[in-house]
């Protein structure tokens, strides 16, 4: 629904796509509010340590580095062909962003986003009507202190025309058992559902250690090629990983034809030596299941079936889990979204994403900007968590959201500020 300037925006998620989506929208004199549980890029901060896939000039855009060197004179911008870590990334381009001008006053972070809904309107009331749209959002928001608690009295309701989540799923990792559901045990156990540094501010919990790594995809990968390096470095150091998909003779990762991105091809490479390699110190289970997780002393027992024959118990030091991850949808039940049944994205961009047969993120589907809009009127849900449980998204993609979305809201087909911005390093 078109909605002309200066009408309120309330964007949650201080992440890149909603950093991104606040300077947009600021360009073009809306008012905006950004609401952020934790710091700036807080869930890249998580995975700091691993350095990215894609270049920087994929992973910036030219209305931001225009906003920086107009606000830093002695701003110097990566190379367009570096290869940053997530946490150069937020120190070199995200953070600096959030301290310009244009978006120094519109970040509130330590607010944690309880609800979005209606003042007047609740979730069934004229379904799919526009006149929905007439009603302003109301976000109520939890003040949190310094380790995350809820702060007494720290309440707070933010009204809006419109609202676009990009609060992202990297906080939110599927389970460990078949089907996706929780493992028995699962919810006592042990388990690191994000990237470990295990080379880094992690090393200690894992040298010298049994890790079991679960899950089949680049994150997994990029934890048993790391524990694996940990492993010539620390003695005693094992790994078993586990992969739900049979075993395949060029190995648990598929390998893409002609990879532009140098660093992910040999990580998948590297990965799949290890687990064809008979020497190796990573035994790689494939077409297995864990069914059942129990304490025993200062050990863990992880009980696997599959294709390994009759059941099988490991003892393990440390789990690993990285079975992907997925948005946190209790935000906006109170709203009209449609969401996929497979997928878990907007039924839209989900239909058309799920068409999609390349393991390579870079051959996306163009998609449309009708695919944005929702049942709800002015609700948007963008970045990572646009595409639910499809783990392909990259920050380009994000960007051409964005300014697909102001076409929306501006009514304007042809808007698109990255085009009038010229990139500038």
């Amino acid at each position: 629904m078109a909605m002309d300037t200066p009408a309120r925006i309330a964007i949650l998620g201080a992440g890149p796509i909603g950093i991104e989506a606040a300077l947009y929208a600021r360009f073009l004199g809306y008012q905006v509010d950004v609401l952020e549980r934790g710091d700036v890029a807080a869930h890249v901060r998580r995975w700091g340590h691993v350095r990215m896939f894609s270049p920087f000039q994929l992973n910036s855009s030219p209305l931001g580095l225009n906003a920086l060197n107009a606000q830093r004179p002695d701003f110097q911008a990566p190379a367009a062909d570096a290869l940053l870590t997530g946490g150069e990334w937020v120190d070199q381009y995200l953070q600096p962003l959030t301290e310009t001008d244009l978006l120094a006053d519109c970040i509130h972070t330590g607010l944690e986003v309880r609800a979005v809904g209606r003042r007047e309107w609740i979730k069934t009331d004229s379904p799919g009507a526009a006149e929905r749209g007439d009603d302003q959002f109301r976000t109520l928001t939890q003040r949190c202190g310094a380790g995350g608690e809820p702060v007494c009295g720290g309440e707070r309701e933010w009204t809006s025309d419109i609202v676009i989540d990009t609060t992202g799923v990297y906080g939110n990792s599927t389970s460990i058992g078949r089907g996706g559901a929780p493992a028995i045990g699962e919810a006592e156990a042990d388990i690191h559902y994000q990237l470990p540094d295990v080379l880094g501010s992690d090393r200690s919990q894992f040298a010298g250690q049994h890790t079991v790594v679960v899950g089949g995809g680049y994150s997994a990968a990029t934890t048993v090629v790391a524990l694996a390096e940990l492993a010539r470095q620390e003695s005693n150091t094992t790994v078993s990983w586990l992969t739900r998909r049979t075993a395949d003779a060029a190995g648990p990762l598929a390998a893409i034809s002609h990879d532009a991105l140098i660093e992910r091809a040999n990580l998948i490479a590297a990965a799949n030596r290890l687990a064809l390699s008979t020497s190796s110190v990573v035994d790689h289970l494939a077409g297995v299941y864990v069914d059942r997780i129990e304490r025993a002393g200062e050990n863990q027992i992880v009980h696997i079936s599959g294709d390994v024959g009759e059941p099988r118990q490991l003892t393990c030091d440390r789990i690993v889990c990285h079975t992907g991850f997925r948005g946190d949808h209790r935000l906006f039940e109170t709203l009209q979204v449609h969401q996929c049944y497979a997928t878990d994205g907007p039924i839209k961009l989900a239909a058309a994403l799920l068409g999609m047969e390349s393991e390579d993120c870079l051959a996306q589907p163009d998609t449309a900007a009708n695919l944005l809009l929702n049942p709800e009127p002015n609700f948007y849900l963008l970045g990572s968590k646009s595409y639910g449980r499809n783990s392909k998204f990259l920050f380009a993609n994000g960007l051409e959201q964005i300014r697909q979305l102001f076409s929306i809201i501006g009514d304007r087909e042809s808007l698109d500020l990255y085009a009038g911005a010229t990139r500038v390093h």
